[in-house]
């Protein structure tokens, strides 16, 4: 099984993933760690890695197990062959919720910080801005409500939406429901 869970930043994406992936023994992949280069930045989360080396890492990586979960969007990735899944989670939580979540997940990861050092809260404020765009549209990237609900249109495999602020185990036993249908 080939799973894809994807959402705002903050949606309850890895949470879920790893949640699931703890229920069926299957491999947890997090697309930011093949997107964002942190082996030699302090700042992570700050360099891309190369379009080409991120690619094949994380082929690479969902190659080596027979099921997957894949956290993360990954649609304009330009794989040089198709990805292709089994499953596809699409996770939406009310912004003021996600915002929230957001700002006390960066406050935890990284303390004070994010409001004391001028660089890092440049950041920060950088990053909330960008995750705020999301339901609005105006994130300049590919990650927006749109664009993942247009994707989500084009594809062949099962999806299954999830939205407001439900439960972990909610969620989960969702997925799993998902997923008997299809096996």
């Amino acid at each position: 099984m080939r799973i894809n869970i994807l959402g705002a930043s903050g949606a309850g994406v890895t949470t879920l993933g790893q949640a699931l992936a703890n229920k069926t023994g299957y491999a947890y992949v997090d697309s930011d760690f093949y997107y964002w280069d942190n082996t030699t930045n302090a700042d992570p989360f700050t360099i891309k890695r190369p379009i080409e080396h991120r690619n094949r890492l994380m082929l690479n990586e969902l190659r080596s197990h027979g099921n997957w979960i894949l956290g993360g969007p990954v649609m304009g990735w330009k794989f040089t062959e198709e990805l292709t899944f089994d499953l596809v989670v699409f996770l939406h939580v009310p912004p003021n919720i996600r915002m929230t979540r957001l700002k006390k997940r960066e406050f935890e990861r990284y303390g004070d910080i994010i409001y004391t050092d001028a660089s890092r809260n440049r950041q920060f404020v950088e990053f909330m801005n960008w995750a705020a765009g999301y339901d609005d549209n105006t994130a300049p990237t590919s990650r927006t409500l749109q664009k993942q609900q247009n994707w989500l249109q084009t594809l062949t495999c099962p999806v299954l939406r999830i939205t407001g602020d439900t439960t972990v185990d909610d969620r989960v036993a969702k997925v799993l429901n998902a997923m008997q249908g299809i096996v």
